[in-house]
């Protein structure tokens, strides 16, 4: 990446179920569900739609900025938009539930209308569908970095002069199959109606909070001491161990919240939470002894007086 890297040019977090002060201090009104979603989306569109769909067009539509309803065409800016999507779980609970239709009826007993939901692919196509962006598509199931991971992709997409905006969202369901795999695999229990954020990434043209660096490493480093107001975001050193609960069962979709909180933070002090001291710098770090580790540098630049 490049000394300047790329500029967040705006983020979003929706976590239902969890209060929004834990997250953005300025925010008073709690995360809609799945099931409530079209409160936020409208009506239309939403139908057979995976929890976790539902969840990330939530916080897409929250960092864009949209009024509350499907957008009647594309959104501003949307050609040559690209969409990069980290969930592991996503669409698990569909396709456990075709495999038992198929055990118990062949495939006569699948309904067409689930076939979508099967792939992988579902979360970030249908980002792309609903809000017109034509851009490169990318889905990243990487395990516990894949919300960093898909950060990093975002930022050479934009570096690489393959797009000239990427919509980066994370997002994981809290439904019972997710809830069963999280604990078969010894993950911590996430969010009961699951988790979403996003990112907006841009060229670096102008001041504003900028992703420096996305790197990955096999074991936790440790704090240098003399690292300075640096504000610091993972499971070990959130703010408050409410706030480290959060980042810790997020698994596909951390990276992507630890980013889109210190890039708000950074952005405007009023979105601090208790415990979340000035700072200008912010280093997170998702990760996990089987999947590795992966951290992210971000720095608010105030350009040139």
């Amino acid at each position: 990446m490049t000394a300047d890297g790329v500029l967040i040019e705006a983020a979003a977090v929706h976590v239902p179920a969890v209060a929004p002060g834990l997250l953005i201090a300025s925010d008073t009104t709690p995360a809609c569900g799945p099931d409530e979603a079209h409160g936020l989306l409208g009506r239309k569109g939403l139908l057979f739609k995976e929890p976790a769909v539902r969840l990330a067009m939530c916080a897409v539509h929250k960092a864009l900025g949209l009024p509350p309803g499907r957008p009647t065409g594309p959104v501003p800016g949307a050609a040559g938009t690209a969409v990069v999507v980290s969930s592991n779980l996503g669409n698990v609970a569909t396709v456990c539930d075709i495999v038992d239709q198929v055990r118990a009826g062949g495939l006569r007993g699948v309904s067409p209308m689930q076939a979508p939901n099967a792939s992988s692919n579902i979360i970030a196509s249908s980002i792309a569908i609903r809000y017109g962006f034509t851009g490169p598509n990318l889905m990243v199931c990487s395990g516990a970095t894949g919300g960093l991971d898909a950060v990093r992709l975002g930022a050479l997409l934009v570096r690489g002069g393959r797009t000239r905006r990427a919509v980066v969202v994370g997002a994981e369901p809290g439904d019972a199959v997710a809830a069963a795999l999280r604990s078969a695999a010894g993950l911590p229990p996430g969010p009961p109606e699951g988790i979403a954020a996003c990112v907006v990434l841009t060229a670096a043209d102008r001041p504003g909070v900028r992703l420096r660096s996305v790197r990955r490493h096999s074991a936790p480093e440790p704090v240098p001491a003399d690292a300075g107001p640096v504000v610091r975001l993972s499971g070990a050193d959130a703010p408050s161990a409410d706030l480290a609960g959060v980042l810790a069962s997020g698994y596909g979709a951390t990276g992507v919240l630890q980013t889109a909180l210190a890039a708000r933070w950074l952005a405007d002090p009023a979105d601090r939470p208790a415990g979340v001291g000035d700072a200008t710098e912010a280093a997170v770090t998702c990760g996990s002894a089987d999947d590795g580790f992966a951290t992210g540098r971000l720095s608010r630049h105030r350009g040139r007086r």
